[in-house]
């Protein structure tokens, strides 16, 4: 299974999910659990400024919960949204093939995986 962040005593507001993203979960981890429990806007600042793969998916995950958030209620605001969740999951890996030497070949793994935030 996933390794799922949560913040205790939050409750989930809305929440938003990117499936088979073409980047290893190891490497979405490493930026999910440096923005889990951040308010919001602190974690948009964040992803906006540092050079990882997994940036930009998550800067679109995260806008997206945040307009899940508005659409379900309408008064809330941003500014006091803060991410409960974050959850990376395993998505399916793309097997590849690379010759090498004396006709062999070796096996090269694509991996994906399916990220999921929620903001309350």
């Amino acid at each position: 299974m996933g390794k799922k962040q949560n913040i205790k005593g939050r409750t989930p507001l809305a929440v938003a999910g990117l499936k088979n993203a073409r980047v290893a979960p190891r490497k979405v981890r490493l930026v999910a659990k440096q923005i889990c429990g951040m308010n919001v806007r602190h974690a948009l600042a964040i992803l906006e400024t540092t050079r990882r793969n997994a940036n930009p998916l998550l800067e679109k995950v995260l806008k997206s919960a945040i307009a899940n958030a508005m659409e379900k209620d309408g008064k809330i605001d941003t500014d006091e949204l803060i991410i409960t969740t974050c959850e990376v999951n395993k998505a399916r890996t793309l097997k590849r093939f690379r010759p090498r030497a004396m006709g062999r070949a070796t096996t090269i793994l694509k991996h994906s995986s399916h990220i999921s935030l929620s903001v309350g």
